[in-house]
């Protein structure tokens, strides 16, 4: 059974019909770039399973920004944190270090070009 869906994705083309161009902006990626400045990039020194929507609530509520950082998973265990101010995040870079179950939350500041696969986490804040 599962070799047969596998087969019949493996065939399936789109026709030019079907297929949809997305175009974004000068100003669309700029924008989406500038949202981006005001971000940690974080990672739990762990290897074990954890709950990562406690994980998020409790680092809101240590942080004291229950509605003022957005926190956003963009790959394994790899955290995006968007904050509104460049205080806080300031604040929250050097307040370290944090952590959340007794896993280590190693935090850097993001940087242009930065993704999921390249960023390296080489120590904690102290």
């Amino acid at each position: 059974m599962a070799e047969e869906v596998i087969n019949c994705l493996e065939n399936m083309k789109l026709i030019a019909d079907e297929e949809v161009t997305i175009t974004i902006s000068d100003e669309g990626r700029r924008l989406e770039i500038e949202s981006c400045t005001l971000s940690l990039i974080g990672k739990f020194l762990t290897c074990k399973p954890f709950n990562k929507k406690a994980a998020k609530n409790t680092l809101r509520r240590a942080w004291g920004l229950e509605d003022k950082v957005q926190i956003v998973e963009v790959g394994t265990n790899l955290f995006q944190f968007k904050f509104n101010i460049e205080f806080e995040l300031e604040r929250i870079l050097r307040g370290g270090p944090w952590s959340f179950d007794n896993q280590l939350l190693m935090l850097i500041r993001w940087k242009k070009g930065m993704k999921a696969e390249n960023v390296q986490l080489e120590h904690a804040t102290l």
